[in-house]
C-alpha cells in the first residue's frame, strides 16, 4: 500500500509540474493577439474612458492592440450578455460599473449569472455622483434648485446614464426624499445624458462626474454637489451635498474589468498586474484625477468579494424601492 501511494504521489506531482508549465508557457505566450475589450455603455462615458485609457497602456505594453467595443442598450444589459458568451481564453475583457451588480434584481431576466459569469480582475477606480445643470437653469446651488422645482411642478426632468444605475437611484432618492415633481429620463450610458443636459433636453443631470468635468471647468454645466461623502480632488470647489444641506443622498460609482468565467488564473492575474501597474503610475494618477477618478486597483481576489459585497447591497436598495425595470 505504501507502495502504491508513493507511485500515486510521484505521477501526482509530475501531473502538477505538468500543469505549472502549461500554465507558464500559456502565461508567456499571451496575449499573441488582439484582446476585445467590451464596455457595455455607449462611448464618452466614463466606464469607456476608464477603459480607453488602460486599452491604450495595455496596447502599449503587450504589442497587440487591446481594442474596445462599445456595446450599449438594454441598461448596459447586452453587452454583458454579449461578453459573458465569449470564449473564456483572455481575450474577451469587460468593463463594468455598479449597473452589474444593480441589474441582477432590478430585471426579472439578464443574459448573465452576477454571481457565475465573470471573474473580477481589478476594481479599477471610483467616481462620485454628481449632480450637474444647464447654466440657463436659474439655480446655483442645490437649495435654489428644489424650490424651483417645487415652484414650478410638471416642468422639469433630469438624465441619468441609465435604469438602475447609482446616478438614477441617487437622483431617485433626491426626488422621493424631497418630495420633487421630477422626471426620470434615462440614456444609454453618461456621454449621451451629458449631451442632453448641454443642450439642455434634460436641465438637470445625476452622472458619475468624469464625462462632465471638462464642461463644467469650461462654464457649459454648472455643478451644484457631489453625492459623495467628499468633495472631489479635480473640482474642489462644489460642495457634498452633505455642505449644500441634503445629508444622506449619495452614492459613488466603481469601475471594474471582468473576465467569462474559466478563464486561467495566470491570465487573469498577468492582467491584474499590468492593469494595477497602469493606474499606479503617476501620469496616469494624474490624468485619471483631473478627469474625476480615484485609484482603486484590487486584487482579483478582493473585488470579487466586493462585487459580490454591492450585489447583495443594491439588492436591498432595489426591492427596498420596489424598482423594476423591463427586461432586456
Amino acid at each position: 500500500m505504501r507502495l502504491v501511494r508513493r507511485r500515486f504521489l510521484t505521477l501526482a506531482g509530475a501531473g502538477l509540474v505538468g500543469v505549472a508549465t502549461s500554465q507558464s508557457a500559456r502565461s508567456e505566450s499571451y496575449p499573441s493577439r488582439s484582446v476585445r475589450v467590451i464596455v457595455a455603455f455607449a462611448a464618452g462615458g466614463p466606464t469607456d474612458v476608464v477603459a480607453r485609457i488602460l486599452a491604450q497602456q495595455m496596447s502599449d505594453h503587450f504589442g497587440v492592440q487591446f481594442y474596445v467595443e462599445n456595446i450599449g442598450g438594454g441598461g448596459s444589459n447586452i453587452g454583458m450578455g454579449e461578453a459573458a458568451k465569449a470564449a473564456a481564453d483572455g481575450y474577451t475583457i469587460l468593463f463594468v460599473s455598479p449597473a452589474f451588480a444593480i441589474n441582477a434584481t432590478l430585471y426579472d431576466k439578464i443574459p448573465y449569472d452576477a454571481d457565475k459569469s465573470f471573474e473580477a480582475i481589478t476594481v479599477a477606480v471610483d467616481s462620485p455622483t454628481g449632480l450637474t445643470v444647464n447654466p440657463s437653469l436659474p439655480a446655483a446651488t442645490v437649495k435654489e434648485l428644489v424650490e424651483l422645482i417645487k415652484a414650478n411642478p410638471h416642468t422639469y426632468s433630469y438624465a441619468s446614464p441609465g435604469v438602475g444605475t447609482p446616478p438614477h437611484l441617487v437622483g431617485e432618492l433626491f426626488r422621493l426624499s424631497l418630495g420633487l415633481d421630477l422626471v426620470h429620463v434615462p440614456f444609454t450610458g453618461g456621454g449621451p445624458a451629458v449631451v442632453s443636459t448641454l443642450a439642455g433636453h434634460t436641465p438637470i443631470l445625476f452622472g458619475a462626474v468624469p464625462p462632465a468635468v471638462a464642461h463644467i471647468k469650461a462654464g457649459k454645466l454648472r455643478g451644484l454637489a457631489m453625492a459623495s461623502p467628499r468633495r472631489l480632488k479635480a473640482l474642489p470647489d462644489i460642495p457634498t451635498m452633505a455642505e449644500a444641506g441634503y445629508p444622506g443622498i449619495d452614492g459613488d460609482t466603481w469601475f471594474a474589468a471582468l473576465a467569462p468565467a474559466g478563464t486561467p488564473k495566470d491570465i487573469i492575474n498577468l492582467l491584474n498586474k499590468e492593469m494595477v501597474r497602469i493606474l499606479q503610475l503617476p501620469r496616469t494618477q494624474e490624468r485619471l484625477a483631473e478627469l474625476g477618478y480615484d485609484i482603486i486597483a484590487e486584487t482579483p481576489e478582493n473585488s470579487d468579494r466586493y462585487i459580490k459585497e454591492e450585489i447583495a447591497k443594491w439588492a436591498k436598495v432595489v426591492r427596498g424601492a420596489n424598482l423594476k425595470a423591463q427586461a432586456s
